[in-house]
């Protein structure tokens, strides 16, 4: 039976730990100058329904640097739904690629896609959950601290995509999670109770100072995502008293590490002298996409069955 990679609460603690175990050993053996081709002559299909600079790049590389080949799909290519079926545009790919990887507005197509298609589907994005963002910074964060049993993680801002996947991961790895945000502004409803059933350490909070007080990890995204151009002007109001800068990190850890998903809007979410301070991990996030999407990939393709 295929595997998908779409939500982290799709997979089991042992699951995670197997591909956090395959990244790193893959991230090793890149930085000592091997790169074993485990996917030599497999190829990647990317549907693109939102622009990217890391998830594009590290998918394309991390699929060239297994030995096989990634094909970049626009909007414009593709036209989920509307020019095919979702359903249609699966059931070819799955006849000429190994992989999809899509990074969509809506979960659903997500979904669709995985429903129709012979071949595993990976969440670049979507509208509810980033499940490579937040397995990539748990990555990190492993990498930093040596565990993530007993940290406390804290958010400030919207509810997002970056959120939901966030509490998903704190149902199976052991840390606390906490969020800061406007009224209005919360994490989805389900995605939340199916954390606190999972015994997930997860709260929601309007006070910034009440979320990243003794805060192990101060993490912030942008106010506005894409896709939501039109509420920009609001969203800066309701955001204005939860920048992430200097007042904040006091009332954390002394050693706080200051997360961001990119790209990020300076002066907005978070101030440029915390992006570039000393606490921040920003970019060692960005490179660990590369070596933990790798990981999911190898992940899939040793879970998949041998003959199609």
């Amino acid at each position: 039976m295929k595997r998908d990679f779409l939500s982290l609460a799709d997979l089991t603690r042992i699951e995670i730990d197997e591909i956090l175990h395959l990244s790193a050993t893959l991230k090793r053996d890149l930085k000592s100058g091997k790169r074993p081709a485990l996917l030599g002559g497999q190829a990647l299909a990317m549907i693109f329904e939102k622009p990217s600079l890391r998830t594009r790049v590290t998918f394309e590389v991390g699929m060239t640097q297994l030995g096989g080949t990634a094909i970049y799909l626009t909007p414009k290519d593709i036209q989920l739904g509307e020019r095919e079926s979702v359903a249609d545009i699966a059931r070819n790919l799955d006849r000429w690629v190994d992989f999809i990887m899509a990074r969509t507005f809506s979960h659903g197509t997500l979904v669709e896609l995985a429903k129709h298609a012979a071949v595993p589907v990976i969440n670049g994005l979507s509208d509810i959950l980033h499940p490579c963002q937040v397995l990539s910074d748990c990555f990190t964060l492993i990498e930093k601290r040596g565990r993530l049993d007993g940290l406390h993680v804290a958010f400030v801002g919207d509810g997002n995509n970056v959120v939901n996947s966030w509490m998903n991961a704190a149902a199976h790895l052991g840390f606390s999670f906490a969020l800061a945000c406007p009224s209005g502004y919360e994490p989805n409803e389900a995605v939340y109770g199916t954390a606190v059933k999972a015994g997930a350490k997860v709260r929601v909070t309007h006070s910034v100072q009440e979320a990243v007080t003794n805060a192990d990890v101060i993490y912030t995204d942008v106010w506005t995502s894409m896709g939501q151009e039109a509420e920009s002007e609001r969203r800066r109001r309701d955001f204005a008293a939860y920048q992430v800068n200097g007042d904040v990190l006091r009332h954390a850890r002394r050693d706080v590490l200051v997360m961001h998903c990119l790209p990020a809007h300076r002066g907005e979410e978070i101030t440029g002298e915390v992006l570039d301070g000393p606490h921040s991990i920003v970019f060692d996030q960005a490179e660990n996409r590369l070596h933990i999407q790798k990981g999911i990939m190898v992940w899939l393709n040793d879970k998949r069955p041998k003959h199609r």
